[in-house]
């Protein structure tokens, strides 16, 4: 019995780590629900749904399996060698036999090399390419969201989406599932080599299975739940540094610089916890699993060496140093890849967490959708009429009251009122960028929903009090990388909104570069290029939603005679504050609440005496008061 005490010390000190890894498991799982680290989609659909993007390359795959095959021929083979080395080293030694093993052993081992080679590149092209088709599905599902959808998700979120979660699920397939599988393969083929070789001492050696089994499930529990909460503390600091890059400039006007920076130590403290706990998980795992491997080779040592000083068998089977040399290679062999393999599942359940994510993204269905009856409509006259439309972005809360009006064909007509009196929601849902809970509103009159969106959204030009213009050049910003027009009609577009007169001073020209927001350029200047932008695209109807806002008085000049041309072109619909800049509309809307109080030409309303005369007598009041100061 004392001969075998060295076991039992080692077998008593595994047993205590597994009592306290158990209990500590049972602490955790008790804790889930509360803790929420368990997803709510199984892995087996994400599974499913990751396939349907690998699937495509199953030839490619198939090649992969080939290869790994081949290569890990030398994880097999190699102890074989060393041990038969060790063999011819103790008996009669033959030095052109040692050649022959030494030549062997150099040529699995370049065959290993090469298909290992060959398979990393064949995943990394496959990889690239199944990310690349997810990143185009996720963007293209993103832009289908609708208005109201994208309001409620962050910016940060969204490119975390598209960037950080889409590189795990990449990794996934270029690293995660290939090395998990050559794992299982290598640990298959080095346990049924052991078997042939001392199935005894193979026994020995998956005495420690079950506990690196139970290792891994302990360990698998909590990796899920440190990945989530760097998963989600990547996610929150993305969105905090995409909102507040973007507004830095109010940060600095009101002095908030100390209190931003406060709330983004918070956020990077949390992710650092996160992060620490990530490494303390992987930090206690892996020195076990070692203990594990160490344990096995130092009862394989003890035992062979017994054997072999006292000339004796272990079980009835003799041990040689041969037999020695190659099993402690095998023992190594073995443990790697189950340390590897669990190791795996911390990269799977990130890519897993970054699936479900990214999946959850591609489950919002868009709320406004084409029918399934809807049609093409090549070209518009113009003519848009709302009936009986009611509209609220919140249940209960009209923003629209059974608004009714008609717009002929060519017709300019304007919306005024107070703020939050529904003007911009009105050419909102013109476009449907939302859609309405009651009423009808027609276009040529063809109900809206009747009309798929791509086409009806393509005969409208839209130019906002914000305009915005994208990173590039003059020239991409208003043809919005459509090849397709000629410098010519560019420039056609651009005198005819009087956008050459500061284009011309330009180095450039139409090639000027834009930077981001096009931040280099003035307010009125950006406004001219969204007209620009507007009729090169040749649009049916017209909307420009305080267009003429917070423009000096010089540009305001400029933008006023473009309107006047462009009335000529099609129907066009006004929101404005200052009533003088409408007075030559053919119908102009006045709402308070969400309900039309008035509406006709200036003069017939001046004449009425009504909300809108008594509107226009204070703006002219407050510019005469102006312009005596």
């Amino acid at each position: 019995m004392r001969e075998y005490l060295p076991l039992l010390i080692v077998g008593a000190i595994i047993g205590v780590f597994t009592i306290i890894f158990v209990v500590a498991y049972l602490l955790m799982k008790n804790k889930k629900e509360a803790i929420g680290f368990d997803r709510h989609m199984p892995d087996g659909e994400i599974m499913k749904r990751l396939m349907k993007y690998a699937t495509p390359y199953w030839k490619q795959f198939l090649v992969v399996l080939v290869l790994m095959l081949l290569s890990i021929a030398y994880d097999l083979i190699s102890p074989m060698i060393i041990g038969n080395i060790e063999e011819l080293v103790k008996a009669e030694f033959d030095l052109s036999l040692l050649y022959r093993m030494v030549i062997a052993y150099i040529a699995v081992l370049l065959v290993s090399m090469v298909c290992t080679y060959a398979q990393a590149i064949i995943l990394q092209r496959t990889g690239q390419k199944i990310l690349s088709a997810l990143r185009q599905d996720l963007f293209t599902h993103i832009e289908s969201l609708s208005h109201e959808q994208l309001n409620q998700i962050p910016v940060g979120k969204l490119v975390t989406r598209v960037t950080n979660d889409t590189n795990a699920i990449s990794m996934m397939f270029t690293n995660i599932l290939v090395t998990m599988v050559k794992n299982v393969f290598v640990i298959v083929g080095v346990l049924g080599a052991m078997l042939l070789l001392n199935y005894l001492l193979t026994l020995m050696v998956l005495c420690f299975v079950p506990f690196v089994i139970l290792f891994t499930v302990i360990f698998r529990k909590f990796s899920r739940a440190v990945y989530r909460k760097v998963k989600d503390g990547t996610t929150d600091i993305n969105t905090y540094l995409s909102e507040n890059l973007s507004g830095i400039k109010i940060t600095q006007i009101f002095n908030r610089e100390e209190a931003k920076m406060n709330e983004f130590l918070e956020k990077s403290d949390r992710l650092r916890k996160a992060k620490q706990s990530q490494i303390f998980v992987n930090g206690v795992f892996r020195p076990m699993v070692y203990v594990l491997y160490i344990s096995s080779v130092l009862c394989l040592l003890y035992l062979g060496a017994k054997s072999i000083i006292k000339n004796t068998t272990f079980m009835g089977q003799a041990i040689t140093s041969g037999t020695i040399v190659t099993f402690y290679m095998y023992v190594s062999k073995f443990f790697n890849p189950i340390q590897t393999l669990a190791e795996q599942f911390n990269f799977l359940q990130s890519a897993f967490a970054s699936a479900e994510k990214i999946f959850t993204v591609f489950d919002m269905q868009p709320e406004v959708v084409d029918e399934p009856d809807a049609i093409e409509l090549d070209s518009i006259r113009g003519e848009i009429e709302f009936r009986n439309v009611w509209f609220c972005y919140n249940p209960d809360e009209w923003v629209l009251q059974d608004v009714s009006f008609h717009v002929l064909p060519r017709q300019t007509v304007a919306f005024v009122g107070s703020t939050g009196s529904g003007k911009s929601t009105i050419l909102s849902l013109i476009c449907r960028n939302y859609d309405i809970q009651k009423g009808q509103i027609l276009i040529d009159g063809i109900d809206i929903k009747k009309i798929k969106i791509a086409s009806l959204r393509r005969h409208f030009g839209q130019m906002l009090q914000d305009v915005f213009l994208f990173s590039g050049t003059i020239r991409s910003n208003i043809v919005l990388r459509e090849e397709s027009f000629t410098d010519e009609e560019v420039w056609d577009a651009c005198k005819y909104v009087n956008a050459d007169s500061f284009i011309n001073k330009l180095e450039d020209g139409l090639n000027e570069v834009v930077r981001e927001r096009g931040n280099n350029f003035s307010a009125g200047q950006r406004q001219l290029l969204s007209f620009a932008r507007t009729i090169l695209h040749k649009p049916a109807v017209m909307i420009l939603d305080e267009a003429t806002a917070n423009i000096d008085t010089e540009t305001e000049l400029l933008i006023q005679d473009s309107l006047e041309k462009m009335k000529n072109i099609g129907t066009m619909l006004v929101v404005a504050h200052r009533l003088s800049t409408i007075q030559h509309a053919d119908n102009i809307i006045l709402l308070s609440h969400g309900r039309i109080l008035e509406q006709g030409t200036h003069q017939e309303l001046l004449h009425n005496k009504g909300a809108y005369h008594h509107l226009y007598t204070l703006q002219y009041n407050k510019q005469l008061l102006q312009a005596k100061n």
